[in-house]
């Protein structure tokens, strides 16, 4: 059974850095995808950023040269560091995991090739 447990999130003014971390449990496939999501109340959830076990990363264009995502496999988990914040990353932040029994082609950053989620995390950020 897959479970991922986020953590990290928080209130944090405009310009500040935050790291959220994703605990990764279950995956016993070798070709896997996991990554980063955000909603807000009424839109919806858009991906962010993403890796896969080819060492592919994927970025959305609002989030490029301020997010970085990143894994340590030893730990388990997957991390999201967010520099230079903006008011408008506020929002409920999700990780999700993905594995294959063979390597696979996937959109990283579309919610609907993942079946497995956190619950979430809240991240908020003011002026």
């Amino acid at each position: 059974q897959v479970q991922l447990v986020e953590s990290g999130g928080g209130s944090v003014q405009v310009g500040g850095s935050l790291r959220l971390s994703c605990v990764v449990s279950g995956l016993t496939y070798s070709s896997y995808c996991m990554g980063w999501f955000r909603q807000t109340p009424g839109k919806e959830r858009e991906g962010i950023a993403a890796l896969d076990s080819a060492h592919d990363t994927a970025y959305a264009e609002s989030v490029k040269g301020r997010l970085t995502v990143s894994e340590d496999s030893v730990k388990g988990t997957l991390y999201l560091q967010m520099n230079d914040l903006k008011p408008e990353d506020t929002a409920m932040y999700y990780c999700a995991a993905r594995q294959h029994l063979l390597p696979a082609h996937v959109d990283l950053l579309n919610p609907a090739e993942y079946n497995h989620w956190g619950q979430g995390t809240p991240v908020t950020v003011s002026s």
